[in-house]
């Protein structure tokens, strides 16, 4: 298994211990614990709530053959966010078939995950380099993409981009691009009704308080609470924010220090968006000068993917 580090371990670590002490965790923190992304895993695994993410993979990998075209010879995968590589792999198999090798470099922050992302992609007999980097820092990305030659076929799934500042992200990601390069990027379609249901239950909650867990916060310390919000900067961003309040005074344990946490505080954990479908491919088209060529929605509405060009 080979792995190239951009993010240590220490910079983690160090990062970690000045965000518990901001009282802000940004999103590369929920994957770095080994119980976290295993957490991780099972949430994504759960049908109800990726299920249909699952199902659109599975028609893009049916369209395999007509996105083998635009590619000669081997086709350099980039997994920006890869996590565990499942859905990376399944399309990776179809081009396979469809006459095309992959070189594939999934790109995560989480030691664990790039794990097991390189791990089944080696079972499956794909070349492999794995990049440990924050995909949030353009430097990161840049040397990520610069991982093989166009044209390049990208990947950010898994509504990814919504952990991060949209409008922001996809300039970041779109500024990696060539002309003949290719992009499958997903979103989470906004709906009244379901969007804060899909994370505030008992699967997610259960992953969000394995990173808890992993500094000595345990479920009789305090409560995770959900917002919803609209993004003013343009019509058809809804922003869900989540935080941990603590029910008493309590200390959580990084790097082997103590932090100590009043009665009342805020943890702030991250944030993710959703979008109407007009909202993101504004973001796709607009912020990030990209021209959408194919799209699909999931069976059960809630993700909008789509194939970009620049």
């Amino acid at each position: 298994m080979k792995v190239e580090v951009v993010l240590t371990e220490a910079d983690i670590a160090q990062e970690f211990a000045e965000a518990i002490e901001a009282r802000d965790l940004p999103e590369k923190f929920f994957f770095w614990f080994p119980r976290s992304a295993a957490e991780w895993a099972a949430l994504t695994g759960h049908a109800e709530l990726y299920g249909g993410l699952w199902e659109t993979w599975k028609e893009i990998s049916a369209d395999a053959a007509a996105l083998a075209r635009h590619f000669s010879g081997r086709v350099p995968v980039i997994s920006f966010g890869a996590g565990d590589g499942a859905r990376d792999r399944l399309l990776m198999g179809a081009l396979k078939d469809a006459g095309r090798e992959c070189l594939y470099f999934p790109v995560d922050a989480s030691q664990a995950l790039l794990e097991m992302a390189c791990a089944g992609a080696d079972d499956e007999d794909i070349e492999t380099v794995g990049i440990k980097a924050d995909i949030s820092s353009p430097v990161h990305l840049v040397y990520a993409a610069d991982a093989a030659e166009p044209p390049r076929l990208f990947i950010l799934s898994g509504n990814t981009m919504g952990s991060f500042d949209p409008l922001a992200e996809i300039r970041y990601v779109a500024q990696c691009m060539k002309p003949d390069d290719r992009l499958i990027i997903d979103g989470e379609v906004h709906d009244a009704q379901k969007t804060m249901g899909r994370r505030d239950n008992p699967a997610a909650r259960k992953f969000l308080a394995a990173l808890l867990a992993s500094v000595g916060i345990g479920g009789d310390d305090g409560e995770i609470r959900f917002d919803h919000k609209r993004d003013e900067r343009h019509a058809g961003l809804h922003l869900i924010t989540r935080y941990f309040r603590a029910a008493r005074d309590l200390s959580a344990t990084v790097a082997g220090e103590e932090i100590s946490l009043e009665r009342g505080e805020r943890i702030g954990l991250n944030f993710q968006y959703a979008y109407t479908p007009e909202a993101f491919r504004w973001l796709l088209r607009e912020q990030g000068g990209l021209e959408i060529v194919a799209e699909y929605r999931s069976p059960d509405t809630r993700f909008l993917t789509a194939v970009c060009r620049k």
